[in-house]
Parts: C-alpha cells; sequence; structure tokens
C-alpha cells in the first residue's frame, strides 16, 4: 500500500509533464488503496482489536462488512464534513464575489506595488486565518487576489504567501487549524496558553518566507478590468453589494460561534450560514430577470464551483484514510518515539511528514500515544500545534488550504516545489527553532 501510495503520489506532483489531471490521479489512487485493503485482508493491520471487537458481536460479521460498514463509513463521514465545509464555504465565497462583495476591502487598497502588496496580503491573511480558519481564509484570500492581480503567475507568488500565512495563522489560535481545534477540544491545550507559547513562532514562520520572497519581487501588480452588464452598469448597486458582504461575511464568521454554542460540527454552521445567504439573495434579486438571478442567485452561482478541486480533496483524503485504518501512520508515530526520542525533533519531523500525509490523523496518533503521558499544556502539545499547522506549507498538498488554492489557482505542483516550499521549510524551521529557544529559556 505504501508503493502504491508513493506512485500515486508522484502522479499527482507530475500531473503537467503526465497531462493526466490531478483529480483523476487521486480519486483511482483513494480506489486502489482501498481494494488492495480488502484483498490482503485481516494480516495488513498493525492493530486489529477493532476488527476482533466486530467480529465478536456477531458470528456473520466478516472481514469486508468491518472494511464496509465501519470503517470506510467513519472515514467517509470525517471526510464529508471537510468536503461540506468546503462547498458551503466556497459558495458563500462565490456569491459575495459575484456581488461584487469584496471590492469594500480591493477598493481600500490602493498600491500596486509587488511587495508592499504582498506584505499587506500576507498580514491580513494571518490574522484572518485565527479568527476563522486557514481553510476559509485561503478561499476567501484568493477571491481577493483575482481581484488585485491579474497575470497569473504573479498571482502564484501571492497564492503561495496565502497558503504559509494562513497555516500560520491557523497555528496559534485554538479555533484557526483542524490539528489544534483536536487538541484544544482534548483537553491538551488551553487558548490562552497556546496564544502566548506559539504566536511567535508562528509570526517568524510567515514573515521569513514572506521576507525571502519579497526579494524576488520587482515592479507592479497590473489590476484586472473590472465586470460590467452588457448595458455598461455594474451588476450590483452598492446596498446590494455591502448588504451581500457583511452577510456573507457574517455567515464565515459565525462558525467558530456556530462551534462553541452548540458543540456541532463546523459545517452545518457553515450550511446554515449558505442557507440565510441563500435566502436573503433570492429576496434581493425576486424581481429581476431570469438571466441577472443565473449570475447572482446561489443556484446560478453554484455553477461556478471548482467541482474537481473537491473532487481531489476527496481522493486525497480517502487515500490518506486508508493508510490511517490500516495503522500505517500510528506505526509511524510509534517509530518516532522509539527511534528518536527527543519530544522537539519528533514535533519536527511530525511537521515535515504532515506536508506529505495529512496532519490530522498523524497528530490524532501522537495524542493517543501520549494521552496519558503528559499533563495539558505540557511543551509537546504545544509544539505538535505549531509543527502540525505550519508543516503542511512546505508541500502544496500537505494542508486543506494548499489543496484549496491549488484547485481554485491550477498551480502546478513542481512550480510550488520550485519556488515557494524552499522559503516555506526555513520558515518553519526557524519558528520550530524559536518555539525550541524559547521553552527552555523562558518558560522552563
Amino acid at each position: 500500500m505504501i508503493i502504491v501510495f508513493i506512485v500515486g503520489y508522484a502522479a499527482i506532483a507530475l500531473e503537467h509533464p503526465l497531462k493526466v489531471n490531478k483529480t483523476a490521479s487521486a480519486l483511482l489512487l483513494a480506489v486502489l488503496l482501498w481494494v488492495l485493503y480488502a484483498v490482503s485482508g485481516p494480516e495488513i493491520l498493525v492493530n486489529s482489536d477493532s476488527l476482533k471487537a466486530f467480529l465478536a458481536e456477531d458470528p456473520k460479521n466478516t472481514f469486508l462488512g468491518w472494511l464496509s460498514h465501519h470503517e470506510l463509513l467513519f472515514h467517509l463521514g470525517e471526510i464529508s464534513e471537510i468536503i461540506f465545509f468546503l462547498l458551503g464555504a466556497m459558495t458563500i465565497v462565490e456569491l459575495v464575489d459575484s456581488h461584487e462583495g469584496f471590492r469594500i476591502i480591493t477598493d481600500k487598497i490602493k498600491t500596486t506595488n509587488k511587495v508592499k502588496l504582498l506584505w499587506i496580503i500576507g498580514i491580513i491573511t494571518f490574522f484572518m486565518s485565527a479568527v476563522l480558519d486557514n481553510l476559509t481564509t485561503s478561499i476567501v484570500m484568493i477571491a481577493l487576489l483575482r481581484k488585485l492581480i491579474a497575470d497569473k503567475k504573479d498571482r502564484w507568488f501571492f497564492a503561495g504567501m496565502v497558503i504559509i500565512a494562513a497555516n500560520s495563522g491557523g497555528a496559534w489560535s485554538p479555533i484557526g487549524d483542524v490539528t489544534t481545534i483536536m487538541l484544544w477540544i482534548g483537553g491538551h491545550v488551553t487558548t490562552v496558553n497556546i496564544i502566548i507559547k506559539t504566536l511567535a513562532p508562528s509570526i517568524v514562520s510567515m514573515v521569513i518566507p514572506l521576507a525571502l520572497i519579497s526579494l524576488k519581487l520587482k515592479g507592479d501588480v497590473v489590476r484586472p478590468e473590472k465586470t460590467l452588464l452588457k448595458s455598461g452598469r455594474e451588476e450590483t448597486t452598492n446596498s446590494e453589494r455591502n448588504l451581500v458582504f457583511f452577510v456573507g461575511v457574517g455567515a464565515l464568521l459565525f462558525v467558530p460561534v456556530f462551534k462553541t454554542i452548540t458543540h456541532l460540527p463546523p459545517y452545518l454552521g457553515m450550511l446554515g450560514g449558505l442557507a440565510i445567504l441563500w435566502i436573503l439573495t433570492e429576496l434581493l434579486h425576486k424581481k429581476k430577470n431570469d438571466e441577472c438571478k443565473s449570475q447572482l442567485c446561489v443556484s446560478g452561482v453554484i455553477r461556478k464551483i471548482d467541482t474537481p478541486s473537491i473532487l481531489f480533496f476527496l481522493g486525497i483524503l480517502i487515500a490518506v484514510a486508508s493508510l490511517q485504518s490500516v495503522g500505517h501512520l500510528s506505526l509511524l508515530a510509534k517509530n518516532l518515539d522509539e527511534y528518536v526520542g527527543n519530544l522537539y525533533i519528533i514535533n519536527i519531523i511530525i511537521g515535515v511528514l504532515s506536508s506529505i500525509v495529512d496532519n490530522v490523523p498523524l497528530v490524532a496518533g501522537a495524542m493517543g500515544m501520549y494521552e496519558n503521558t503528559f499533563v495539558p499544556d505540557h511543551y509537546f502539545w504545544e509544539m505538535l500545534a505549531y509543527c502540525a499547522g505550519t508543516g503542511g506549507s512546505i508541500l502544496i498538498i500537505g494542508s486543506a488550504a494548499g489543496v484549496a488554492v491549488m484547485g481554485m489557482e491550477k498551480i502546478d505542483f513542481i512550480w510550488y516545489l520550485k519556488k515557494i516550499s524552499i522559503w516555506a521549510f526555513i520558515g518553519y524551521i526557524s519558528g520550530a527553532l524559536l518555539y525550541w529557544a524559547m521553552n527552555i529559556l523562558i518558560f522552563e
């Protein structure tokens, strides 16, 4: 299974030379891994306790039944939460964009200087990601970049910075990243402590790549032309634009509040926000012609959603889920503990590995292994939050933000590897070393 995963991963990375869409490779990889899992039988499992319990419940139960109705459905349920969250967020952002709502922000950004604009985008992304989450933030910021930068290659550099800044911003907030949410809800970190301990390393992990990328950028960006109706008038009025923008952003901001109040999954809050915005736009444009409605209401806007990106996300997550189900990822965490030992280095390695496979199962494996070993707010949990959150920036498919941006902007894996990965790695290591030094010199 590991060999098949590596080959599939290579096919995704070499999308352009192979002339095969990465979504097709990801979906085929996911199917092949689960087929191999089914064919291999229970002998492939690292830990068969769950299977044994399932078989003991009923003599009619089988390995394939457990695989299909327990493992696959369990992982599909978790993955579906992310997919529906992504679908809801992309639709809300697309709806705001169709009303030109982002002009409220873009009209205030007057500079066309590449370096100044890069710092503005980076700082906005960093702090927005802490309030929302890195996935939602990256979707919003890409929509903004499309209004600010016309040239695709220029926009790719900025998109790379968005990935780094979004992951860095999400790492120091208890609600900014899936892994920090896991650690926070699990009681391993507290809100004030995680902010105090990881804010400075997270800032460093963003600032250093931003400064290094700034050295490569020269000149000014070219702004895209504004979209006009055939009649020459803008598609929406100022009041419509402002209303949809604030309701849309409010819906996004309400998601973490919804989760805190109800303790229900975030995707329900996102879908609820979408439903409210859907009703609002239907009422807002009910007297307009069908052509206008198709551009400004959800029923028309949803057709613009990048479905291949969502399917790519689905394929990658299902593929990684097979490795998690077999036990390869938990075995990896165990081997790190056995052969490395140093907790700082273990976390740094987990961060690097999270750029290759999903950080969620890696963190879940670490949480399970050290559950009763370290007290809440132990430095291991804090550094784990930082490393798992920021390490995904090293490769473009190493984080939810990266996958979303890759799909939306059609960024080449190899291009990101050549142009962005080294700076992301330097920023990641710098932040990790800063946390190491701070913990030894200040907090111990």
